[in-house]
């Protein structure tokens, strides 16, 4: 989903346009062509990831039903990652209200509750239409999940959690990115199901492009 198009998302996510991207027929491996399928960064990104390891970014938006859509196919390909690749989520700042989602991943990260949570804040914004909106609605929210609230709050307000998100609104300007869900890989490469026509092609160019970095390492 575009950056422009997130203020229309926000007020009515459509299940329906969620399914769009996946029903696009996959790329055939090998045909995947610089500045077509994804682009090449003229100044590489920053890149976090141990020296040895091969960084790969997912950009979402919690409020992105194309990210909401996606999720179930990425957790799927992260089972089969190769050792040497190091993949982390990185949530954007597209609009006012998204700082406190960011904040809202980071402190579930820090607590270990990602991989629990991540899926269900999905489904509670795009399945059950929740309005978790603003401090007070995602803590009720993860209050509701079984977490302790003064222990979510301690992290969710921290100087460590801002410093992410700091941190993470700075590689989405250094990708350049305009929309999402989006990959990008060793600082390098960026795409996207616009790009190659579906998420599941994004995913095989992803490979591709992780062997890309992983000769150049």
């Amino acid at each position: 989903m575009k950056r422009r198009d997130f203020s229309l998302a926000v007020v009515a996510a459509s299940a329906g346009s969620a399914g769009l991207l996946s029903t696009l027929p996959a790329r055939a491996q090998g045909a995947f062509k610089a500045g077509k399928d994804y682009t090449v960064l003229s100044t590489p990104a920053p890149v976090d990831s141990p020296a040895g390891r091969i960084e790969v970014l997912e950009f979402f938006s919690y409020n992105c039903p194309h990210c909401a859509h996606f999720e179930p196919e990425l957790e799927a390909w992260l089972k089969k990652l190769p050792k040497d690749v190091n993949f982390r989520r990185v949530p954007v700042p597209f609009l006012a209200d998204f700082e406190p989602k960011q904040r809202l991943y980071y402190a579930l990260e820090a607590m270990g509750k990602v991989d629990e949570l991540q899926q269900k804040i999905f489904n509670a914004i795009h399945v059950e239409h929740l309005r978790v909106v603003g401090d007070d609605a995602i803590v009720d929210w993860v209050v509701k999940q079984g977490i302790d609230k003064d222990k979510f709050l301690s992290f969710y307000k921290s100087f460590a959690v801002a410093g992410k998100v700091k941190r993470a609104n700075q590689i989405v300007d250094a990708y350049k990115l305009d929309g999402v869900p989006a990959i990008g890989i060793a600082g390098r490469y960026l795409t996207d199901g616009t790009m190659t026509g579906s998420m599941t092609a994004a995913l095989q160019l992803t490979e591709q492009l992780i062997a890309e970095a992983r000769k150049a390492h």
